[in-house]
């Protein structure tokens, strides 16, 4: 069923908000999906704070113009969502990027991160970006790394009291 011109204006402005107030904004192609997989997927960047949103590719470039951003979705091909990320930035594209890995229905098309900058990233530098380490698993290698020296340290200083033990139990005095 078409859309009326007060829908699709409902719609535009929505597209606008969202793309005015994204931190990270991908765009997959999801040609045959499976509705359950859409489903979980949705959810599972729900709990992200981001969001899965469909809408029609010229109203998508409409919005895109409006906000000043160069991208063309109709040169896309397939059918065509936006993925917007509105906490974190790498969190909406690790989780697009694992979902794509389980289901070859779900294409990544490229997209955008700090929408400041403007500039479109291909698909094959927001799957590397997919592929980082998360924000909490650098910060936890970090900390393992300043800490390893002094827990070397006291490991080695322990050794030569364990050692004293041990030569001391085998003598039994």
């Amino acid at each position: 069923m078409a859309k009326t011109k007060e829908q699709k204006n409902k719609i535009l402005q929505e597209l606008k908000e969202k793309i005015a107030e994204q931190k990270a904004m991908i765009f997959v192609d999801f040609t045959g999906l499976k509705v359950k997989d859409l489903f979980r997927l949705r959810n599972e960047l729900k709990e992200k704070n981001s969001q899965f949103l469909v809408s029609k590719k010229t109203l998508i470039k409409k919005a895109l113009q409006e906000n000043k951003i160069e991208a063309n979705p109709e040169e896309m091909n397939g059918e065509i969502a936006l993925v917007f990320g509105f906490e974190d930035e790498l969190a909406p594209i690790k989780t697009i990027y694992n979902f794509s890995k389980q289901n070859d229905n779900l294409k990544i098309l490229g997209g955008f991160i700090d929408s400041q900058k403007q500039e479109f990233l291909n698909a094959e530098a927001v799957i590397t970006l997919g592929q980082l380490p998360s924000k909490q698993e650098l910060l936890a290698r970090l900390v393992g790394s300043i800490s390893a020296p002094i827990s070397n340290f006291n490991h080695v200083l322990q050794a030569n009291i364990k050692g004293l033990i041990y030569v001391l139990a085998k003598a039994k005095i």
